[in-house]
């Protein structure tokens, strides 16, 4: 993913999540008719918030309970492309909504539908995030040249003539700009609401809260909550100024509104703080019908809003307990890092250590493949706790093939996986055994794209049921089982030995046990080779694909279709 891409998707993720928190607000707001004004314009702190920050703090209070029981902890990325969900906002509820409408890519592809449509879509994004910045920039240009002319009154209060309403301008000392030959009386109810805004730094906030507008200009819902954030600002500092000069600066306080109310059709900017920018029909009437609230009002108030700000802000709670876990899978946590690109490490990693392994066996480091095709993994394992019986499990791979399919599923990108198993107990200490897996083979024993099964949580349940019902390791190829223990077996003894006929030497039998198999095993041997391993073990492998070869060559067999530098 491109880093467009993944600013893009991001963004989608925070705009989702903070639209249904802009929801829950506006409903909430309902029920603050009749409470002053600044607690309507608290609840928007967290759609901010949503807005500007991917990740959150857990409560067991979060509103997105509400939504969804089933919800997933954090804001992940909207990472699905090819068959998996483009969108993971972090609520399953969400997801599925979303991603219904989405299309499905074609597995055969070269490059994924839904991958073209994701880079069209990011360059808009940004196209449009440059539009309105020039935009922006140039409006704020522009009213600073008008100010230019600008005569100081006193303190940080100036006169100019080239305004038509009093506005306060600037965000390190913000200056209360008033148009020239303003009345006393009015002037006294502009610097005080003036003043207020600037108490409470507003001037900081509405520049911000349009500057993060922006990135998220595609969302409507956005444009919405700018419009009702500025009305409950504006309409706040109102109630606050006739909080403080009584009810019998009503009626100046609205004519003086109406006399500097000024008509604006322009697209909404972060526009200084106008005195009589905006919404002031019901600004007006807001304040005429302005009452001091009673104590018990505020009392409610608060323990409306500090509840809901925090629902509002936080992820739903999850405790990892045993119910998370499907058959030794942790299904919350692999959904969480579903990922189109097995180039993103964290992920990845996340993934890998959500499967179960067998007993004795952890891992160790992770490679990943991404300079070049195929794309693929390489899992280092340690065996440091094994009995001759826990070796075998490990061996056959069965645990180490269904771990792969589930990766297969849930990383879209990935060609083939390699799991590599140190053995370090006992006789075997040195020892080491590789199980790989392709794309097409884990397909072949599906029978379909196993990224089918990644949708949500319940299909890919129903992955994991398939392969613990399928002996994968017999399925693949009885034959390698029987290499591979063949194999662990030679090179077990002696372990000081750096010669790999001194293995072969003594463990005679085992290696003619793989010679009689003959072109079967030749398959399997050719993957180690291609698998670049250099130690022992490629290096037995090598001499045993040599003697096969020089057999089939003495029966005038043709071995173009064994050769491993194809």
């Amino acid at each position: 993913m491109s880093l467009l891409q993944d600013l893009f998707v991001t963004n989608v993720n925070m705009s989702i999540t903070a639209s249904y928190v802009a929801i829950g607000v506006i409903l909430v707001r309902l029920l603050l008719k009749r409470v002053p004004k600044v607690f309507s314009y608290v609840l928007w702190l967290p759609v901010l918030f949503r807005l500007v920050c991917p990740f959150s703090f857990d409560s067991a209070f979060s509103f997105f309970n509400l939504i969804n029981l089933n919800t997933r902890q954090g804001s992940g990325i909207t990472e699905g492309l090819l068959q998996t969900p483009v969108i993971q906002s972090g609520i399953d509820s969400i997801d599925s909504a979303v991603n219904a409408s989405l299309p499905q890519a074609i597995p055969a592809a070269s490059v994924s539908p839904m991958e073209i449509w994701m880079n069209v879509l990011s360059l808009v994004w940004i196209f449009g995030v440059i539009v309105l910045l020039i935009y922006t920039i140039a409006a704020y240009v522009k009213i600073k040249k008008k100010l230019q002319t600008a005569t100081r009154l006193e303190g940080n209060i100036f006169e100019t003539d080239a305004i038509g309403t009093a506005f306060v301008c600037g965000f390190i000392r913000p200056k209360i700009y008033v148009p020239a030959n303003i009345g006393d009386a009015n002037l006294s109810y502009i610097l005080e609401h003036e003043r207020t805004h600037i108490r409470r730094k507003d001037y900081l906030i509405k520049p911000l809260a349009f500057f993060t507008l922006i990135f998220h200009w595609f969302n409507p819902l956005m444009w919405l909550c700018f419009a009702l954030m500025s009305r409950d600002m504006e309409m706040s500092c109102d109630e606050s100024v006739l909080h403080k000069l009584g009810d019998s600066a009503k009626s100046g306080y609205s004519g003086s509104l109406l006399s500097l109310a000024v008509s604006s059709k322009r697209l909404l900017t972060a526009n200084p703080l106008a005195f009589g920018e905006s919404h002031v029909k019901i600004r007006i009437k807001n304040v005429l019908n302005f009452k001091k609230p009673a104590f018990w009002v505020i009392i409610i108030a608060v323990a409306v809003v500090c509840p809901a700000v925090i629902a509002f802000s936080a992820n739903p709670k999850h405790e990892q307990t045993d119910h998370d876990l499907y058959l030794g899978y942790s299904i919350q946590t692999l959904m969480n890092n579903k990922t189109p690109y097995v180039g993103n490490n964290s992920k990845v990693i996340g993934l890998i250590d959500a499967t179960p392994l067998p007993k004795g066996v952890v891992r160790d480091t992770v490679e990943l493949q991404t300079a070049a095709l195929p794309y693929g993994i390489k899992i280092n394992f340690n065996m440091n706790d094994a009995s001759d019986t826990k070796r075998r499990d490990a061996i056959s791979g069965d645990a180490f093939y269904r771990n792969s399919i589930v990766l297969f599923s849930l990383i879209d990108n990935v060609d083939i996986i390699n799991c590599n198993i140190m053995d370090k107990t006992g006789d075997y200490d040195g020892a080491s055994y590789s199980i790989t897996l392709t794309r097409g083979e884990a397909e072949k024993i599906i029978g379909e794209d196993v990224r089918s099964f990644a949708y949500n949580a319940e299909t890919l349940r129903k992955l994991i049921d398939m392969i613990n019902n399928i002996p994968l390791g017999g399925n693949r190829d009885h034959k390698a089982r029987l290499i591979e223990e063949n194999l662990a077996a030679i090179m077990s003894l002696p372990k000081e030995a750096s010669n790999p006929y001194a293995y072969i030497n003594m463990h005679r039998g085992e290696y003619e046990s793989i010679l009689k198999m003959g072109e079967e095993a030749l398959p399997y041997l050719i993957e180690i080779l291609e698998g670049e391993d250099k130690g022992l073990r490629g290096n037995i492998a090598m001499l045993l694909y040599g003697d096969i070869i020089k057999g089939l060559l003495k029966e005038n067999r043709d071995i173009s279709d064994f050769d491993p530098g194809q």
